[in-house]
């Protein structure tokens, strides 16, 4: 690698983060001041409303929204103390936990979700 072109992948590096912070820092005020949810508990709900029946296994919420099992443990932690989700257990395996939706969680995610892609277009496309 020469020079100039390590020089180069490193200045888009240093441009994706910045992008990155950007998109992450607005997204992250405007749900939080208009819907009262973090950037994660958003993904979270996303997640959810979109699989099968409104739920899915703690491991694969813990890889959409990028943070650690025990992170996202206390992530679900939060969305069940405000009534958003449950965890049941699996009917086939009894040591599966599943996290679902619940119908108040279903709500506030409809209510964020127009937040959230008006912020999404905004910062990465630059719509008003």
């Amino acid at each position: 690698m020469t020079g100039g072109s390590e020089q180069e992948l490193v200045k888009e590096w240093h441009g994706l983060l910045a992008r990155h912070a950007t998109v992450h820092s607005a997204l992250e005020q405007e749900l939080q001041a208009e819907h009262g949810l973090s950037v994660s508990e958003f993904e979270a709900l996303e997640l959810l409303a979109s699989s099968d029946h409104g739920k899915c296994r703690g491991q694969d919420l813990t890889n959409v929204v990028h943070l650690s099992q025990s992170a996202a443990s206390r992530l679900v932690a939060r969305l069940e103390r405000g009534g958003l989700v449950e965890r049941v257990m699996c009917d086939l395996d009894r040591r599966g936990i599943f996290v679902v939706l619940t119908d108040q969680g279903h709500r506030r995610y409809d209510d964020a979700k127009p937040t959230h892609r008006s912020v999404l277009a905004r910062t990465l496309r630059g719509e008003d």
